[in-house]
């Protein structure tokens, strides 16, 4: 291998390629890319895997399923249609909210020509993101009843925390309190699968989306499992506005949660608000919370959650960090639970 400075590590070429380092892993595995070796057998990114990468990077983020991107790369644009209309549709989406967010500074604008000048709370609330749900409640036990207000409801919001922490509660009183919201819990474990079917056989419209779906997860890997198919029914919750979704890792392996997540993340700006209470690094890779994305932590203490931005340094990152394990290891401790007094 010559003139190593050109080579990077898999950590370093993740970092310039802004995606994460299994990211890249599963690329490898797909036969996408192909890493050379150093001399101790390292993998090794040069100028010409470096640029194949970026090249997948760019279409993933068109919504290219990995099956597609293969056919892509290939020169055969099959199936290319679809994911570049729903691009386009996410696109139009932001653009609309970039042009209402113009004439509002142009309102601002002119109102300062006049000699109207506004408050620091008006910039705020006219210059800041739609919240198009916001809650406020007393906090169930285990807290001590402080009030908790969430404002800023993003398409994707995890819930995390540790054992024992009360973040199932927590997403139990939100999803009472959101407006047309609904709780899916891990019942749909033992149940969703015959619900599942049955709702899908009573409503071809429904059955047709879960299927495209279902299509684009196991070109992706994941296996077409009734875990995975009661979990898109209920997501796609008739009637909700919000549906927020208790350990959505549970009965599914690595691969179907990186599908699933990917999947949830293409779904674009204007999406229906999902809060989805993890502890997996699969579901939440905090190399790759985007801006559409919102952290809700439980710390252990039972202090009050509080939102926490996804890099190092910001507040509540480390102990966030802590709690996530990967699906390996979440499945060997599966079923472990934190005790807890009774309350009379």
């Amino acid at each position: 291998m010559s003139s190593s400075a050109q080579f990077l590590k898999p950590s370093a070429a993740a970092q310039r390629l802004g995606v994460s380092a299994k990211a890249l892993r599963l690329y490898e595995q797909r036969g996408l890319i192909t890493p050379g070796r150093t001399a101790a057998g390292w993998r090794a990114y040069g100028p010409d895997e470096m640029a194949r990468a970026a090249e997948i990077v760019t279409l993933r983020a068109l919504g290219l399923s990995l099956s597609q991107l293969a056919r892509v790369l290939g020169d055969d644009p099959q199936g290319l249609e679809p994911a570049l209309a729903a691009h386009q549709a996410t696109l139009e989406g932001r653009i609309r909210q970039l042009a209402g967010a113009v004439e509002k500074v142009r309102d601002l604008r002119a109102g300062l020509a006049q000699g109207k000048s506004p408050t620091a709370r008006e910039l705020a609330r006219r210059l800041g993101p739609i919240a198009e749900f916001s809650v406020a409640f007393d906090l169930p036990w285990p807290w001590g009843g402080e009030r908790f207000e969430l404002s800023d409801v993003r398409p994707l919001n995890y819930i995390i925390g540790p054992l024992g922490s009360g973040k199932t509660r927590l997403a139990k009183r939100l999803a009472e309190t959101l407006p047309n919201a609904v709780f899916l819990g891990l019942d749909r474990l033992k149940h969703g699968g015959a619900a599942a079917r049955a709702q899908l056989d009573a409503e071809p419209a429904l059955k047709s989306r879960i299927d495209q779906t279902l299509t684009w997860l196991v070109e992706d890997g994941a296996a077409a499992s009734e875990t995975l198919v009661a979990l898109l029914v209920g997501l796609e919750s008739k009637g909700a506005a919000i549906v927020v979704v208790d350990m959505v890792e549970q009965g599914l392996d690595q691969i179907a949660q990186e599908a699933l997540i990917a999947h949830l993340r293409r779904r674009g700006p204007g999406a229906r608000p999902l809060f989805l209470l993890t502890r997996s690094c699969a579901i939440l890779d905090l190399a790759a919370v985007g801006a559409e994305e919102a952290i809700i932590f439980c710390p252990a203490n039972h202090s009050p959650p509080i939102s926490v931005a996804p890099y190092p340094g910001a507040a509540g990152y480390e102990a966030v960090a802590t709690c996530l394990a990967s699906p390996e290891v979440r499945a060997r401790t599966e079923g472990v639970i934190a005790w807890r007094p009774q309350v009379a």
